[in-house]
């Protein structure tokens, strides 16, 4: 077989990965069940040849149409990976982080999951366990398949200081919050609302009730606080638990936040509009928006309304 004429046939471009414990007979099966080759006789020889079984370099190895069986070993030996896109979710609890992150890495979620409950580590960047989470950015990002869980908190660091910008900070203390604290109530607000036209008019309202002493009284921080995120119906006896996440007995803000803050929605926090919101009601009409009120009394009606509308569609 000639190593330099093409040997990839077929039209999109495959990508293998390679674990520390490969070695060239696995990585030809990786390669035959991915890729269209027209043969992969010269593979194993030519690998043999470069000692490749003790130098494997691990990695995410794109296989390309038309590459020949010299470019692959050459690719594989030298180590040119391509990057992958790493997609951080919106998720509760860094323990969900830690699995779905490791699911797109090559690490495991148990490394993951102990550098993210590693005290020396949180205290050392300046958070606390219950803030800890205000340093991952739901996004997606581009980095290699290889990278290790040091590696990924000192990305995130960095992608959390690029996003806190002079500008972010300044509307921050504008509305009274550090970083932390517009995490903390983007986290709730994302909760409140899946209409993303709504997010700034929640955080608004939640900004009033702040700035007035009143009590939160969130729901999805009741639903935190029990860890019980499938609630559908916050009842009187949710509202009893002792947890400085229950905001209709704590006033201010939970001590950190309720799942990781998108970074869409910490905007919707700190260019909040002005407004006399104090309350907000889910609408009657079940159309997933919500109604909005200055006062108590106003408030009192919708609420009446939602309840009727709630207890004859549970009848039905």
């Amino acid at each position: 077989t000639n190593i330099m004429s093409p040997t990839v046939e077929g039209e999109q471009t495959v990508y293998i990965q390679v674990h520390p414990e490969d070695n060239t007979a696995s990585i030809q099966d990786k390669l035959s069940s991915s890729a269209n080759f027209k043969s992969l006789k010269g593979f194993a020889p030519l690998m043999k040849h470069y000692k490749y079984d003790s130098r494997v370099k691990p990695g995410n190895y794109a296989i390309r149409p038309g590459d020949s069986m010299r470019d692959i070993c050459l690719r594989l030996l030298s180590g040119n990976q391509t990057p992958i896109r790493l997609v951080v979710p919106s998720v509760r609890t860094l323990d969900r982080l830690a699995g779905a992150v490791a699911k797109q890495l090559m690490t495991d979620s148990t490394s993951i999951a102990k550098l993210l409950t590693d005290q020396a580590l949180i205290d050392s960047l300046g958070y606390t366990t219950e803030t800890f989470p205000t340093l991952f950015l739901p996004n997606t990002y581009e980095v290699y398949w290889t990278m290790t869980p040091e590696q990924f908190i000192s990305r995130m660091a960095k992608e959390h200081k690029r996003f806190w910008n002079a500008d972010r900070l300044a509307k921050a203390k504008a509305q009274g919050l550090t970083p932390e604290q517009a995490s903390t109530l983007a986290s709730i607000v994302d909760e409140e609302t899946n209409k993303n036209d709504e997010k700034p008019l929640v955080a608004g309202l939640y900004l009033n009730r702040l700035q007035r002493g009143i009590l939160l009284q969130a729901d999805p921080t009741v639903k935190y606080a029990h860890g019980k995120f499938e609630l559908r119906r916050i009842l009187l006896t949710h509202l009893t638990i002792d947890s400085p996440y229950n905001t209709y007995k704590y006033r201010g803000l939970p001590p950190g936040p309720i799942r990781l803050a998108r970074p869409d929605v910490i905007d919707a926090v700190l260019n909040a509009p002005k407004t006399d919101y104090l309350y907000m009601c889910a609408n009657p009409d079940f159309s997933g928006t919500h109604v909005f009120s200055a006062t108590y009394a106003q408030h009192s009606q919708v609420a009446r309304q939602y309840q009727r509308a709630l207890n004859e569609r549970d009848v039905k």
